[in-house]
């Protein structure tokens, strides 16, 4: 495919959520940006937020995991399971109860106004970093297929994208992506349907005989307890995964902020009770892609792609989607879905983020009514700013470091793990001023733990249990600033 077709497959996908977003930004009010005016499906929320939830990262590196790990990201999906059910529980009737429009608004309400900062805080930086990696990754994609070939500088690339999400972001805000989140996930689906159907014709296998064979066997085991050292082993990805569902989802505001468009409780709980079970189905999906990638690589001896003197296994989808001859049908429909990709996991950030400065930073709803509309749309235009700026630096960092960054993303999200358990799981209050010197503690602890060297914890490697350990962290650390004299009813 040449560039000129990819570049008109861009402009028509594009023109498609400015549609999306004329229909959903006619009332520009910082209510409907916020908060949707609280009329969104519950099932369009459930549907969209598979793609925001996979993102970049799943449409492009899952798949390519299999070469290291098998099926062994299922166990953290399982996790995710089970951490969803506590968001149903218990997150979901505390912020409708309380009625907020940032989540971190229980902070200030339960500790007081530096607890509220810190957790803020510490989502932003969370989000900033999460939402940049993922970008990166996809911009990486477009870069490597297209942009490269016209001469297009990175830094280019990375502007024009976030520019068009700001475009169709900009008036509508969560009410527009709820609605091109759907568009968005409904493409990705379609891109790896499409892409295992194509490959499965071309090895003359049908896709359940694919999972019967002895090909897919040999690359899909899902539970390891052998080694409890290994980054792989099941409790650490499984327990790991608990926690990051309950962060990453039920105590970011990216994700509970499309929760919080729904009708009432009850339609949210049904839309997380929906989204989680499609998830795991999906999840399992895309790794049936990573694993037939694999296979098929190896039949025809197609190698893995090389960017930088280094194996990229996350490039092997685009590399047999784009140039091993499966026809012009696949190159479409993988542009389209990665595309979608980069737009899922960017243009929410870019709302909830212009979202959480604006209320917890600014405190743009005490404000009069005058200033608040156009305070929130430069606190738009520089948050835009703010992702274009983290997603170049990204790309001139060594490549084992960009590797990292999401893992140091997590780290981020202990502190409010811990925030937000001592304030639902006790009823003490606490000398709220050093909130945020217990945060960072914790994440200085966190740090130190999980790089200890080899001589003192061998040739144990940590994976998702960093999460739960720096939330505990935390929460030891407010215990030990509670004011011991004084409880109060949990909220």
């Amino acid at each position: 495919m040449n560039p000129t077709t990819i570049l008109l497959l861009i402009a028509g996908y594009f023109g498609l959520l400015l549609l999306v977003s004329f229909f959903t930004g006619k009332n520009d009010s910082n209510d409907t940006f916020f908060k949707g005016n609280k009329q969104s499906p519950w099932y369009v929320v459930a549907f969209g937020m598979i793609g925001a939830t996979l993102s970049g990262v799943t449409f492009i590196s899952v798949p390519g995991m299999i070469k290291g790990e098998q099926f062994a990201y299922m166990q953290g999906v399982f996790g995710f399971f089970i951490g969803t059910l506590f968001i149903i529980l218990v997150l979901l009737p505390l912020f409708y109860r309380l009625n907020v429009t940032s989540i971190y608004q229980y902070l200030e309400q339960r500790f007081g106004k530096v607890s509220y900062k810190t957790g803020a805080f510490f989502f932003l930086l969370s989000r900033v970093t999460g939402a940049s990696f993922r970008l990166f990754l996809v911009a990486l994609s477009m870069q490597y297929i297209v942009f490269a070939k016209l001469g297009v500088p990175f830094w280019v690339t990375v502007v024009l994208s976030i520019l068009l999400i700001w475009i169709y972001t900009f008036r509508g805000g969560i009410k527009t992506i709820v609605w091109t989140d759907t568009l968005q996930t409904l493409a990705m689906l379609t891109a790896v349907g499409v892409a295992i159907y194509l490959i499965l014709q071309k090895l003359d296998l049908t896709y359940f005989e694919f999972l019967q064979s002895e090909a897919f066997a040999s690359k899909s085991k899902i539970f390891h307890f052998d080694d409890p050292n290994s980054k792989i082993y099941f409790w650490k990805y499984f327990i790991g995964g608990i926690f990051i569902a309950i962060t990453m989802t039920g105590l970011d505001q990216d994700m509970m902020q499309k929760n919080l468009t729904c009708k009432n409780q009850k339609d949210a709980q049904k839309n997380m009770s929906t989204m989680i079970t499609l998830l795991v189905i999906v999840n399992f999906i895309f790794l049936s892609l990573g694993a037939l990638l694999f296979v098929y690589a190896d039949k025809l001896g197609i190698d893995i792609p090389f960017v930088d003197g280094r194996e990229r296994t996350d490039l092997l989808f685009p590399e047999i989607a784009m140039n091993s001859g499966l026809g012009l049908p696949l190159s479409v429909v993988f542009i389209i879905g990665l595309i979608a990709a980069a737009y899922s996991s960017a243009d929410s950030a870019l709302t909830s983020l212009t979202t959480s400065f604006s209320i917890d930073f600014l405190g743009i709803e005490k404000r009069p009514q005058q200033e608040q509309k156009p305070l929130r749309q430069k606190v738009h235009v520089g948050v835009s700013i703010l992702l274009i700026i983290v997603v170049i630096i990204f790309n001139n960092l060594d490549g084992s470091v960009v590797n990292n960054l999401f893992t140091f993303a997590t780290f981020t999200y202990g502190p409010l793990l811990g925030l937000f358990a001592f304030g639902i799981l006790t009823q003490h209050k606490i000398k709220d001023q050093y909130a945020w010197l217990v945060a960072l503690s914790a994440i200085a602890l966190t740090i130190t733990i999980a790089f200890l060297p080899e001589n003192i914890i061998g040739a144990y490697k940590f994976q998702w249990e960093i999460l739960p350990i720096n939330g505990l962290l935390t929460f030891i650390g407010l215990w030990l600033i509670r004011k011991k004299d004084t409880v109060i009813k949990n909220s």
